[in-house]
């Protein structure tokens, strides 16, 4: 019988929380999912659902919806830390941005809670063209976005849940902060030419204005939260700061991250971008 404390997952349904927990799963390793339709149902935006949330287990994964960049996550994710903590649950996993001021500070809020930390400063994940908003525009064969010949080193989301796995059910990584990307710069023209190559279509990328983005963005009607954080992204994020490789998949797990081809591959094989 298993009678570990269970491990919250906040974003349990989301693209790193949703693969976590079927990590765990398999592992007959006792889990909760955090988020408005969990049982109990955890809200961000309502501070009432976190005790219950939080009652009887023993560490945490944190990610913050819909995303650790937007304006006032860090006073947040810091009132959900210290509330954990005070309650005796210190182990505490964030997921973090990399190149965003927003996470940088939720990092150092986190740091400051008392907690036994580990933080999971990711880039630009490759999921985002089959889990996200770019989808679309694959399947219609062009992407336009105001990114030029910057180089981003895409992370695979799977790699991102073996290492949350690895840092909440193994011993020595309290303290560590790692910076999670892939082994190679791309751009966004490099990316989109390979999942072309992938699916065997004709994909074109385009290089648009910051202008016709956010016209773009509004036509789509998004929420405001979304639609503020991809102009966030596109205009701010996204010029260069995070054109370098770290380590963080290597120190934690010991081997090379995946590469954006394989993950183009699979992808492309599993029917996502078929019209």
């Amino acid at each position: 019988m298993n009678t570990q404390k269970p491990i919250l997952i906040l974003g349990g349904t989301g693209k790193t929380g949703r693969r976590l927990a079927e990590r765990l799963t398999a592992r007959h390793i006792p889990m909760r999912i955090g988020s408005r339709g969990g049982k109990p149902p955890f809200d961000w935006l309502d501070r009432g659902s976190w005790e219950a949330a939080l009652d009887g287990v023993g560490a945490v994964y944190i990610s913050y919806y819909p995303d650790i960049a937007v304006p006032g996550a860090a006073e947040t994710v810091e009132a959900f830390a210290r509330l954990a903590v005070g309650r005796g649950i210190k182990r505490l996993v964030l997921l973090s941005g990399r190149g965003e001021i927003e996470a940088q500070r939720a990092e150092e809020m986190l740091k400051a809670s008392g907690a036994d930390w580990t933080i999971l400063r990711c880039s630009w994940f490759a999921q985002n063209f089959s889990e996200g908003f770019l989808v679309d525009s694959i399947l219609e064969g062009e992407v336009s976005l105001p990114v030029g010949a910057i180089g981003e080193p895409f992370v695979d989301v799977d790699d991102i849940a073996d290492v949350a796995e690895a840092v909440l059910t193994e011993p020595g990584h309290i303290g560590q902060v790692y910076e999670l990307t892939g082994p190679r710069l791309l751009s966004f023209a490099d990316a989109v030419a390979e999942i072309g190559k992938a699916t065997g279509r004709n994909i074109r990328y385009r290089q648009t204005s910051y202008a016709e983005f956010t016209q773009t963005i509004t036509a789509h009607d998004l929420p405001p939260e979304i639609a503020w954080l991809l102009n966030e992204l596109f205009t701010e994020v996204l010029d260069g700061r995070n054109a370098s490789l770290a380590d963080g998949v290597q120190r934690a797990l010991g081997r090379q991250p995946k590469d954006f081809s394989a993950y183009a591959t699979e992808t492309a094989a599993a029917g996502i971008w078929s019209k």
